[in-house]
């Protein structure tokens, strides 16, 4: 049996980021170090930062007066950086600068009086901060039967944006709804799903077409790696996520020639290995890079922890 990799696959610059930030506010000011929210959503990450004494919370009236906290990738609303400051917490802010692009580009809109409808996934992170950039104006739609059902106070006024982690193909689907029931509605400059997740579900997509089998390596609330096994079934492939080795059964390798081995931006290489290891031990097989879009992404940790 063969395995094949998809490339790219794994950690992207913004999860790089915000572990580096974790971590080296850790060396610097010792445990605990508090963060609002999974950094990333990678069990196996989070459990890593936890051991080496992050303290993950879901509100900062969980974090004591005058510490140290971090927010994750995913961003925050303007109230919660308001709370941060009003409690004296020093924060250090390890959104993801593509997020952050989506909260400028609302902020935008709403200042020229624009009415916003974000395409996301209602109670993620990411959704929540974006939807928190303003006070009123904006509406969140998920499907094209939200868009059928969704009501406006002025549609010659009104913009777009969306959740950076969607499904290329799925996002695409509602922007075309949304056009087509708002005609002058305007959109981003520059498309908001990111270049990682537009990047993995492409590599995906050719391993499929491949490949018997794809394992997407992630962890379950991952909204990136959920799509990417999306992506693999939509091939028509049977897929499925696993947050470790364990969750590889046996019985989905009967007949299999060829499996295909991803990872949502959020897990880490080393997982992959030991996925690798595993289907090995199941399967006798030979490993194969399958060649894809270089990515050559870094962005810089604050100054303070530089």
């Amino acid at each position: 049996m063969e395995i094949l990799l998809a490339n790219p696959r794994g950690f992207c610059a913004g999860v790089e980021r915000a572990i580096a930030i974790v971590e080296r506010a850790l060396e610097k000011f010792g445990a605990p170090i508090y963060v609002r929210h999974e950094v990333v959503h990678n069990k196996f990450v989070c459990d890593d930062l936890r051991a080496k004494g992050a303290v993950f919370v879901e509100e900062l009236d969980e974090v004591p007066s005058g510490s140290t906290v971090i927010f994750s990738a995913h961003g925050v609303s303007k109230a919660v950086r308001a709370d941060a400051e009003a409690r004296g917490l020093k924060v250090f802010d390890a959104t993801c600068p593509l997020v952050t692009k989506v909260h400028v580009e609302v902020g935008k809109m709403r200042k020229g009086e624009r009415e916003v409808v974000m395409i996301g996934h209602k109670g993620h992170p990411e959704v929540e901060g974006t939807m928190g950039q303003s006070d009123g104006g904006m509406y969140l739609v998920d499907t094209v039967e939200d868009v059928e059902q969704l009501v406006v106070r002025d549609p010659d006024h009104l913009s777009f944006v969306t959740q950076t982690t969607l499904s290329v193909d799925d996002a695409t689907v509602v922007i075309e709804a949304l056009r087509k029931r708002f005609p002058t509605i305007q959109g981003p400059k520059k498309d908001d799903i990111c270049y990682a997740t537009q990047n993995r579900q492409d590599a995906v997509k050719a391993l499929a077409e491949m490949c018997d089998l794809v394992i997407v390596v992630g962890s379950s609330n991952s909204s990136n790696s959920r799509r990417l096994v999306e992506v693999a079934i939509a091939k028509n492939v049977r897929a499925f996520l696993v947050d470790e080795p364990s969750a590889i059964k046996t019985e989905w390798f009967n007949g299999v020639d060829k499996v295909g081995i991803s990872a949502g931006a959020s897990a880490p290489e080393l997982l992959v290995r030991d996925v690798i290891d595993k289907v090995g031990e199941i399967m006798p097989s030979k490993v194969v890079q399958i060649a894809g879009t270089e990515e050559g992404v870094v962005f810089a940790i604050p100054k303070e922890l530089a």
